[in-house]
């Protein structure tokens, strides 16, 4: 039988490059992968980790019976047992002894943005935590602050800017986050070439850092101070050219940004006061411009102020929502700031608090950093994991592990048994990547360009989708029981969107029966069924009819290699959800914060710095089982600047013992000047040296675990945990004996 060849969009990141996956039907087996060059968006790029997809859904390690108390079972002795503990704990103790923990890639796929939240739901339980609160939950709070919802995250309109201004991110080697734009290297290459300017500020020499026209190497976590300066200059010199009309609280910043003049930041920040003046007059002067900031800006003590400065800028320079500037996606489905149900109101947080230290819930999540000492010290005493490894990803790594084994019980949806899933009395598996239709929800709305891009299954597979696993899982929480009707629960998760939408008196289906509406949506089942009413109500829809050309699931699958529905436009002001209809440029909260700011001018914290980094054939620590994604630069191991490594008597490849206020790590030495001094770098997402995982690769090459040394401290204003600027002491590691 001859080869075949799928066009898939690869889901390990947020770039959704389109690949070509040559197979051998009747073996089921990819024979190669390539980038597909007619792809809308990608147009053949493709990166290390998606170019291994056929490695990751051949992993011999990959679970695909479930597992119980370590044993493969049946599904039905799975549900059994998932039903008999489970609700035992809950009929005994109550629904809010039960926490859930969601992972990134949840947000990859469509049964993770369809049915999780069913599951939180029928859960009833505070305790929910999720990756969001580990590295973005900051952007998200700054978002809904300023524009009315946590993804109306303004984008960086690469392909058309003049002025590109980059701060703690590495988009060369991420692919871009919270900004969906395949072969960054190519696009960054491009704004060069036609004259444009590219300036990247961080403590590492990255990638993008490399290939930039300027490298500012700032101190870690002092971000928000140097923006602070920037947009402080832009005021005081008469040059910010901010929109006449539709912004609030212009007047409050003079006031309230004037201590962080140039000179008053350059000592904490150690970037010359002439460096920012010049920046933000470049700022200023370009015909267009943005402002970018990612996860070294978030996961800091001042990571929503950093967030919401980023984007005052943009609106200080006149570049918000203007070609060539910051601006909004248009995306085809799932968009609540294009939804016509959409309703303006008030952001919120804290109306319910961890048991321990009272943290607030936002945006109905509770922080991660407080994942350990709820676990141990609260009331915890069950947890649902989807997709998630808290044991590698949250912060206070060594009390996690801790928490982890005094459980009463605990479920996980995994396709592996990793250093979180090894705890679990029953792991759920679920298919592989290529298993799955696919259609990026989340990160379609983020996209530097308006796309819309379905995948139909590589493989089929004999497993029950993951949706269905979600589907049976919620049906159990809401007491239905382990034989519960899965299509019955999908039925019912569809029918509250449905409700919603013809309530609406915008709503192209205004009016209409939900029955009728359901009707309509014909034989598909599960998120396929919810992604074609999400694009038939969307801004691009047939509206069930009333736009006869609009578009439906049927014509997205029609155009395998995408569909370009054009480049970014102007959104303001129908897309703002505040109250007031303006973008509110000054947000009571973060005005109030800002006295906290103010006292890290006189700080100059002793010792060295941490921070992490990301490799291009990592992606946290979904691919450290693929063998052709290791070794090479992409390793476990501590950078540090020649000048303070020969302070304190280390040398390239030697060991070092590295402490913070929360715990200590060994870890090899990286001798590079790809690194401020001052500052030290270990990537996220290793520390395989545990016992109880089925991961032969990655335990071959085990790393450690940068989390033992970052702690429960959080971001105030978003309960994001902090995991970059953490002090830590370097010395070298004792010789072993023996």
């Amino acid at each position: 039988m001859a080869s075949e060849t799928h066009i898939h969009t690869c889901p390990l990141c947020e770039a959704t490059c389109g690949l070509a996956i040559e197979v051998d039907p009747r073996e089921r087996t990819v024979l190669s992968v390539r980038g597909d060059a007619d792809d809308v968006f990608s147009g053949g790029f493709a990166c290390p980790k998606g170019l291994s997809i056929g490695a990751l859904h051949a992993d011999p390690d990959r679970l695909t019976q479930p597992l119980v108390d370590g044993q493969e079972v049946s599904w039905d002795q799975a549900w059994e047992t998932v039903e008999e503990r489970l609700m035992g704990l809950i009929e005994a103790h109550g629904r809010d002894v039960v926490a859930m923990y969601l992972g990134n890639p949840n947000v990859h796929n469509l049964a993770g943005a369809y049915t999780t939240p069913a599951v939180a739901k029928a859960l009833g339980s505070p305790y929910v935590f999720t990756a969001t609160t580990v590295d973005q939950q900051p952007k998200h709070v700054s978002a809904a602050l300023m524009f009315g919802h946590k993804l109306s995250i303004p984008i960086p309109d690469i392909d058309r800017t003049d002025y590109l201004l980059v701060l703690g991110a590495d988009p060369m080697t991420s692919n871009g986050s919270l900004m969906t734009a395949p072969d960054m290297p190519g696009r960054l290459r491009a704004l060069r070439q036609r004259g444009g300017r590219l300036v990247v500020v961080d403590p590492r020499v990255s990638r993008t850092a490399r290939a930039a026209d300027e490298h500012i190497g700032i101190r870690p976590g002092t971000d928000a101070l140097w923006l602070a300066a920037i947009a402080q200059t832009l005021l005081a010199s008469g040059t910010a050219s901010p929109p006449v009309e539709g912004v609030a609280g212009l007047e409050v910043l003079p006031e309230a940004l004037a201590p962080f003049t140039p000179e008053a930041v350059a000592g904490p920040t150690r970037v010359p006061a002439e460096v920012t003046r010049r920046v933000a007059g470049e700022l200023a002067a370009a015909p267009s411009a943005a402002v970018y900031g990612r996860l070294g800006t978030t996961t800091v003590a001042f990571g929503t102020t950093t967030s919401w400065l980023v984007d005052v800028i943009n609106v200080l320079t006149g570049n918000l929502d203007r070609p060539g500037g910051a601006m909004f996606t248009t995306a085809a489905a799932g968009q609540t700031n294009s939804s016509s149900g959409a309703a303006a109101r008030e952001t919120r947080f804290g109306r319910y608090h961890t048991a321990v230290r009272g943290l607030p819930e936002v945006f109905s999540e509770l922080p991660s950093a407080a994942f350990a000492e709820e676990l141990l010290d609260g009331p915890v005493r069950g947890l649902i994991t989807i997709a998630g490894n808290p044991a590698l990803s949250v912060p206070n790594g060594d009390r996690v592990a801790e928490a982890l084994t005094g459980l009463d019980v605990m479920i996980s949806v995994d396709c592996y048994r990793n250093e979180t899933t090894r705890h679990a009395d029953v792991v759920l598996p679920i298919p592989s990547v290529l298993q799955r239709s696919h259609y990026d929800v989340a990160f379609m709305q983020l996209a530097i360009r308006n796309v819309a891009n379905w995948s139909d299954p590589v493989f089929e597979t004999d497993q029950p989708q993951e949706w269905e696993v979600h589907a049976r899982l919620a049906g159990i929480l809401r007491g239905l029981g382990a034989a519960c009707d899965v299509d019955a629960v999908d039925t019912f998760v569809l029918s509250t969107h449905i409700q919603k939408e013809v309530t609406a008196a915008s709503s192209p289906i205004a009016g209409k029966e939900p029955s009728w509406v359901l009707d309509q949506l014909g034989e598909r089942r599960g998120p396929e069924r919810w992604l074609d009413f999400l694009i038939r109500v969307g801004p691009f829809g047939d509206g069930f009819g009333s736009v006869p050309d609009g578009l439906t699931l049927d014509e997205v699958q029609w155009h395998p290699h995408g569909l370009d529905l054009g480049p970014l436009e102007p959104r303001l002001p129908e897309v703002l959800l505040t109250p007031s209809g303006e973008v509110d440029v000054a947000p009571q909260a973060i005005i109030e914060d800002l006295p906290r700011l103010v006292a890290t001018l006189e700080q100059d914290p002793d010792g060295l710095l941490l921070v992490g980094r990301r490799h291009l054939r990592s992606n946290n620590s979904w691919g450290h089982n693929v063998e052709a994604l290791l070794g090479g630069t992409n390793r476990s191991s501590l950078q540090m600047h020649p000048e303070d490594a020969e302070a304190r008597g280390l040398a390239d490849e030697g060991r070092a013992r590295v402490t913070s206020k929360t715990g200590t790590v060994e870890v090899v030495v990286e001798v590079t000047e790809r690194i401020t001094p001052g500052t030290v770098s270990l990537p996220h997402g290793w520390g395989h040296d545990v016992d109880g995982v089925q991961l032969s690769v990655a335990t071959e090459h085990p790393g450690v675990n940068p989390n033992v040394l970052t702690g429960p401290d959080v971001d105030p204003l978003s309960g994001n945990a902090i995991l970059n600027g953490v002090q830590v002491t370097v010395e070298p590691a004792p010789l072993s004996v023996g």
